[in-house]
């Protein structure tokens, strides 16, 4: 593990903390962070209530039934993470609440809440309680992909120059897309929005009363390149409805990254249990504000952030289009470098799905036998037959592909299964389709000219130690880890630090504050040469399934929303509004092909 002794806070915070929340998909975590040097001394978690709704709206009194490919969430239950989380990491940490100096928060992203100018959401007004549009759409609302696919096409018939910013592609998870779903599928609440707001900045716009836009999600989710968002007439052909959408709802200061966005207020100061006026740091990315904790500061240093999806983030010194990529922004991690982004929306998650799903109870039975989670006796089972032993390759796109192919529509394959194929084997080649997934991403970043210098893992599945290997044999990279088991909420902290004034900016608190295990897994040069054959198999399929080679992923999508019912009815659209498919002419029945 490294810390750089060299680098220390300025005087007077040698016996101060700061805390660091991360909202992630379940659950919010804080933690609380000695400013001097990193140091970790509290920490509490607290499950949303709602968790996410994907099925029906159990929020509402109706229990509205939601259509596929939907998640929301409830926004009170963040407040909730405040209230109880954040005392409650302070208690454990033993210290005085008057010693903390700072509070910063990160959040999934693209996260999005329709709210009033004041920052009430709209599911809070009881007209609109049983509204599924008025709620929280999480990051993994996939809804709005034909929306997203209109905006695709529309930017290359016109030749927008920011749609090569992301990779030739914007997601059907970002900040536009779901915002023209709004208003084709429910105009009333639409009309209705008078902020759209990423959850990261409602976060801080709650802690201190002012509603700032972070650099971040505004340049990675919100198409905001060079200090311009797209043009008037350009949302105008999506449908003139939408003209005003960056006027009307996008409104809001964009303030960098470890930026002072205010001072905690008096209710905010009651929720926590923190003295009134302490520094409220800028928000921002779960995944982006990770870096700094891992020390990856530098071009060429790869963080991956392993969990139910995992997003790959890195800095470079030099500007670059790599196809599919999830954004280039300046200082969109760290100030005076270009961030860029790309991800995958499925890991943690296909993990989940397969051991509720796919395998048979007496493996159950055998873990609890053996003292083990399912997970560790299915990878312990997985792991005792040689590389390619199984005889599969399989594709992990169950939530989709979200780098390189930036295409939702797409879904899982498992291909070689025989009557002989057990549920050990089925879940190894699960574990290896996401390194794969992960080695296109690494090798696309390197044909565009930004070579991986230093792959760095961090996130939840770092337990599993037989799956950092094969990462590590896949990419034939050795593999650094994170030293701390929050990363999200270490870099929140150290965000916190440098708006409190502890530091002069985020690569000299990450210096301090920061730790990283150098090379903690190294290749295995036997088993990295099987791993190639079933990686061109894998790149074979990838192509094949995802570069139009067969769209039948995309024709079962299709049926599935023919035989069930999608969403409720939307009211009837005010006067002037143009619903999709309506007007060919504003390219509302436009689709492309991925």
């Amino acid at each position: 593990m490294t810390r750089d002794p060299a680098w220390s806070a300025s005087p007077g915070f040698a016996d101060r903390y700061v805390v660091g929340v991360d909202f992630g998909t379940l659950s919010g975590r804080a933690v609380v962070v000695r400013v001097a040097d990193g140091a970790e001394v509290g920490t509490a978690v607290h499950e949303y209530s709602h968790g996410v709704m994907d099925e029906v709206l159990t929020a509402g009194p109706a229990g509205v039934e939601l259509g596929p490919d939907w998640a929301l969430q409830v926004p009170r239950d963040y407040v909730d993470v405040l209230r109880t989380a954040v005392p409650e990491a302070v208690a454990a940490a033993g210290i005085d609440p008057r010693q903390v100096v700072g509070i910063a928060t990160d959040f999934t992203a693209c996260t999005m809440i329709p709210t009033l100018a004041d920052g009430t959401p709209l599911c809070e007004l009881p007209e609109y309680v049983d509204r599924p549009h008025a709620y929280v759409k999480l990051w993994k609302h996939h809804a709005a992909q034909p929306h997203a696919d209109r905006i695709n096409a529309l930017a290359h018939e016109r030749g927008e120059p920011w749609v090569a910013r992301y990779g030739g592609l914007i997601s059907s998870e970002w900040e536009f897309a779901k915002g023209l779903q709004l208003l084709e599928e429910d105009p009333e609440l639409y009309a209705r929005t008078e902020r759209w707001v990423e959850a990261a900045d409602w976060i801080v716009w709650r802690l201190c009363g002012r509603y700032v836009r972070n650099a971040c999600t505004a340049g990675y989710k919100g198409i905001y390149q060079d200090g311009a968002y797209p043009s008037r007439e350009f949302l105008a052909a999506l449908n003139p409805a939408f003209a005003g959408f960056v006027d009307d709802k996008l409104a809001g200061e964009i303030a960098p990254l470890g930026g002072l966005a205010g001072r905690l207020t008096a209710e905010a100061a009651a929720w926590t249990g923190l003295a009134e006026g302490i520094a409220v740091a800028v928000g921002n990315v779960d995944a982006h504000v990770t870096a700094p904790a891992a020390q990856a500061t530098e071009p060429g240093q790869m963080v991956a952030i392993m969990g139910t999806s995992t997003c790959h983030v890195m800095s470079y010194d030099r500007l670059a289009e790599v196809p599919g990529m999830c954004g280039v922004v300046d200082g969109g991690i760290i100030a005076g470098l270009y961030g860029y982004e790309a991800g995958q929306s499925g890991v943690g998650d296909i993990f989940a799905w397969y051991v509720e799903n796919q395998v048979p109870g007496s493996y159950y039975e055998q873990a609890a036998a053996a003292g083990l989670g399912i997970h560790d006796y299915l990878t312990e089972l997985a792991y005792r037959e040689p590389v390619g032993a199984h005889g599969l390759v399989a594709l992990d796109w169950h939530s989709g592909n979200r780098s390189v192919l930036v295409n939702h529509e797409l879904s899982g394959v498992i291909v070689g299964q025989t009557l002989a194929t057990r549920a050990e084997q089925g879940y190894r080649a699960l574990l290896e389709a996401t390194a794969f997934g992960t080695r296109v991403i690494v090798e696309t970043f390197a044909a565009a000219g930004l070579p991986v210098t230093e792959f760095i893992a961090a996130g939840g599945l770092l337990k599993n130690r037989h799956l950092m290997q094969t990462y590590a044999d896949v990419l034939r990279l050795p593999i650094s880890t994170i030293a701390s088991a929050q990363g999200p909420a270490l870099g929140s902290a150290i965000h916190a630090a440098v708006a409190a004034g502890a530091y002069p900016d985020v690569r000299t608190a990450a210096a301090a504050m920061g730790s990283v295990n150098r090379a903690a897994y190294r290749p295995d040069e036997a088993n990295a040469k099987v791993y190639d054959r079933l990686y061109a198999e894998y790149v074979a399929l990838h192509d094949y399934f995802g570069r139009g080679g067969n769209d039948v992923m995309r024709r079962l999508r299709a049926l599935r929303r023919e035989v069930v019912s999608v969403t409720p009815p939307a009211p009837r659209a005010p006067e002037g509004t143009v619903t999709a498919g309506a007007s060919a002419e504003a390219g509302a029945s436009t689709e492309v092909g991925i």
